[in-house]
């Protein structure tokens, strides 16, 4: 997962930033096949939807994860959640880039309670391929609500 390579039919540069991120060091190219590839895995049998998803871990691990729908539909299972379960239950670590793919195999923007996900796993730097390009998570949840703000109200109540 380490070669440089172009996220396929995104750009690579996003929001006016430099590749000082680390963006040109992930395969995105792999990383996207790795997405398309779990996508078919997705079970699906009412939206007919299928999205995959493939994050690299920073100690190099790919992990990944499809949707998984029900028919009580509050509790369907996007993919992003199936994702972050899998890197934990194979010894954690953070997310540095995710791809996400919808039925199509283009890029495809997480939802909110899964860019909360992401946030929570991979922080502000984490990169994700978007149909707009390679952007940080610090760009597509701006003023994220995480650990720290529950921190802060813990030491101001004396909980800490």
């Amino acid at each position: 997962m380490g070669m440089p390579s172009s996220p396929g039919d995104a750009s690579s540069a996003g929001a006016g930033e430099d590749a000082a991120d680390g963006r040109d060091a992930v395969d995105w190219a792999a990383l996207r096949a790795a997405a398309v590839a779990v996508r078919d895995r997705a079970y699906v049998p009412y939206s007919h939807f299928p999205v995959g998803v493939a994050g690299l871990v920073d100690d190099g691990r790919v992990v990944v994860g499809c949707n998984v729908e029900n028919a009580a539909y509050g509790v369907a299972l996007c993919a992003e959640c199936g994702m972050v379960s899998s890197l934990h239950a194979t010894g954690g670590g953070r997310l540095t880039a995710v791809s996400c793919v919808g039925d199509d195999g283009r890029p495809l923007m997480p939802c909110g309670r899964c860019r909360q996900l992401l946030w929570e796993n991979g922080g502000p730097g984490c990169l994700l391929l978007t149909p707009e390009g390679v952007l940080p998570m610090s760009a597509l949840l701006p003023q994220a609500f995480g650990p720290e703000q529950l921190d802060a109200a813990a030491e101001r109540s004396g909980r800490s």
